[in-house]
């Protein structure tokens, strides 16, 4: 449970800069700055952002999409899952306005449950928090290691031509090396993952603006916008006849993309400014990804044409459709598909920024939640190197993404899970709070620069 004292940490001295708005909310609830505040309103932005990456999210579980429902899944679903988030995310922004710390979440629902119910309220939500973060690492560079798997296949002739096809020992050899240099990566200073977490909003940005013009206009057959707008799919293979259930189990693909803006909440330490720039971060990184999404969900869906070839285990790509889609869209065109392979190259790198900021994350809720005593070992993963970077954290973050990829060696079933485990983990903890501020503390929770005003209640019960 988390303790009622935090841990002793720098104090800082008379004679730096004057503190920011953010930095000396942290100190009135008890905090003393440890962490590097570099990060602009931007930076901040682009963890979330990066985090929730939509050609990440479509890409990886376009295939649920297509099984479950297919277009309307995805072109209807889009809005309703995206009308949900933005509520979900307007109580977290102004949550976080009041308290901007690295915990986030947990030490949100400790605040706002009061006294009597602080410990379990923050251990329970902490928990769901930080496994739902280290799920969303696994997926993330687990999906990054087979989407290179297939870069292979597809490079070295396709699976109908011969191509190599990694095992599954492979696929789970590339997933480690991956994480080892994420890894790496967040074991710099914070000055330059913001440096990088800016270029991965804008490769986000470029990338869906690119592909979802080039797709459609290479493809030499197109879907109407009958097909588009109004197919339901129901062949699933799966014996679920039920066209409402079948609609919401393709609700996946939108759930799970629209998800990891937290992140914002958890860099908000090392943010200038935290009460008024992390719920900025929070709102923005949602709001950009909903219309961002859209568009490259109906630009990638225009080149569908035949479901039933594109979930197939015995096309070029083995079964991803997606990229089965960008590759036979070149092939059909110029005679090979080496611009589709191209541009699975462009989503690889997007998913590689997105497991990038998703270990970023990972490490400032476990250096956060073991601060106040709530992991075993606490007092390592809280400590801090030399260029104030939570060191020890970021490697258990890493290790752990690792061991739960394993799984995937007995079932490919488990990367599905990892996915569940991630956006229903995930929400369970976004709800929490949220609830605690509607009912425990509706009479004395004091808002922060960013509030809602009298339509707090209101859209925290919906959300």
């Amino acid at each position: 449970m988390v303790s009622e004292k935090v841990l002793p940490f720098h104090v800082v001295e008379s004679g730096h800069a004057p503190l920011d708005s953010g930095h000396a909310r942290l100190r009135e609830l008890g905090y003393k700055q440890e962490l590097k505040r570099d990060l602009s309103v931007v930076s901040n932005f682009a963890f979330s952002f990066s985090i929730m990456s939509v050609l990440t999210g479509v890409t990886t579980v376009y295939n649920t999409g297509l099984n479950y429902g297919g277009p309307v899944s995805f072109v209807y679903g889009w809005f309703i899952v995206s009308a949900f988030t933005m509520i979900v995310a307007l109580p977290m922004a102004e949550i976080c306005s009041s308290y901007p710390t690295s915990g986030g979440l947990y030490y949100w629902s400790a605040k706002l449950a009061g006294p009597r119910w602080a410990p379990f309220a923050s251990w329970i939500t902490g928990w769901f928090n930080i496994v739902g973060q280290w799920a969303v690492t696994t997926s993330v560079d687990f999906s990054l290691a087979q989407l290179i798997q297939v870069i292979i296949l597809l490079s070295t002739g396709g699976k109908k031509g011969g191509g190599y096809e990694a095992s599954r020992y492979v696929v789970i050899a590339l997933h480690g090396g991956i994480l080892i240099v994420h890894g790496m990566i967040n074991s710099l200073p914070i000055s330059f993952l913001s440096f990088l977490g800016q270029m991965a909003a804008i490769w986000n940005v470029l990338g869906v603006f690119v592909l979802t013009i080039l797709i459609p206009s290479v493809a030499t057959e197109r879907a109407s916008a009958k097909f588009v707008f109004t197919n339901l799919n129901t062949e699933n293979g799966e014996g679920i006849s039920s066209r409402p259930y079948i609609f919401l189990l393709g609700l996946l693909i939108s759930q799970y993309t629209l998800t990891g803006f937290d992140a914002s909440a958890h860099m908000t330490e090392e943010t200038k400014d935290a009460d008024r720039n992390g719920p900025k971060g929070i709102i923005s990184a949602v709001g950009i990804s909903i219309v961002v999404g859209w568009f490259y969900i109906l630009g990638i869906t225009f080149a569908v044409t035949d479901i039933p070839s594109l979930l197939s285990e015995d096309n070029d790509a083995g079964g991803y459709a997606i990229a089965e889609v960008f590759y036979q869209a070149f092939k059909k065109r110029y005679g090979n598909g080496s611009g589709g392979i191209v541009c699975l190259v462009i989503v690889g790198v997007a998913i590689f920024f997105c497991g990038m900021s998703s270990v970023t994350s990972n490490s400032r809720m476990a250096y956060a939640f073991s601060r106040d005593g709530a992991m075993p070992l606490s007092s390592l993963w809280h400590q801090v190197n030399k260029q104030e970077v939570p060191i020890y954290a970021v490697w258990l973050s890493v290790s752990i993404s690792f061991c739960m990829a394993l799984t995937s060696l007995g079932s490919i079933v488990a990367f599905h899970a990892m996915v569940s485990i991630a956006t229903i983990g995930l929400y369970i903890a976004y709800a929490f709070p949220i609830f605690f501020r509607v009912t425990l503390a509706r009479k004395h929770f004091v808002p922060g620069p960013f509030n809602l005003g009298h339509y707090g209640l209101i859209v925290g019960w919906v959300a």
